[in-house]
């Protein structure tokens, strides 16, 4: 008799997800190698992210990095939560709360918001509040993405 395989790194399916449930990722350090590979990739060659020696003037003391790559960050701690089942991202609210600086480590605390099911049965919408905590729990960053996932195969 073969027994079925289990694949390491899938996602959670839209049914095995309940409204109020919480989860977290683990953690990730935003490196002076990631600011600088961000702001190079994405053009974001402002001042404040791009000169790390003339800071006086600056709005942002110390070493910030763009919120943009916080979020992406963030969103890359979320793929083993939808891997193989996330099918699509459709919206979400986003707001800064407070600066993230290069050497901070951030992790995701997700609070499942909204469930509902999609017109096609296989699949479902999620909405999580997500938000964005640095290594002294402070909140940076909070987004509610809304989301269709795979349900579970019958």
């Amino acid at each position: 008799m073969t027994q079925a395989i289990r694949t390491i790194g899938q996602g959670c399916y839209w049914d095995d997800l309940a409204l109020g449930e919480r989860l977290r990722t683990v953690g990730r350090t935003i490196t002076e190698t990631d600011l600088v590979n961000f702001v190079n990739l994405s053009w974001l060659t402002e001042e404040l992210f791009a000169n790390a020696h003339s800071r006086e003037g600056m709005a942002i003391k110390g070493r910030p990095v763009p919120a943009a790559l916080v979020y992406a960050c963030a969103e890359g701690l979320l793929t083993p939560f939808m891997q193989g089942t996330g099918l699509a991202f459709l919206n979400a609210q986003l707001d800064v709360k407070a600066p993230t600086q290069v050497n901070d480590t951030i992790h995701v605390e997700c609070e499942v918001i909204e469930l509902r099911e999609a017109s096609k049965g296989h699949r479902g919408h999620i909405r999580t509040r997500n938000q964005v905590v640095n290594q002294d729990g402070v909140t940076v960053l909070e987004y509610t993405p809304l989301r269709i996932m795979k349900r579970r195969p019958a």
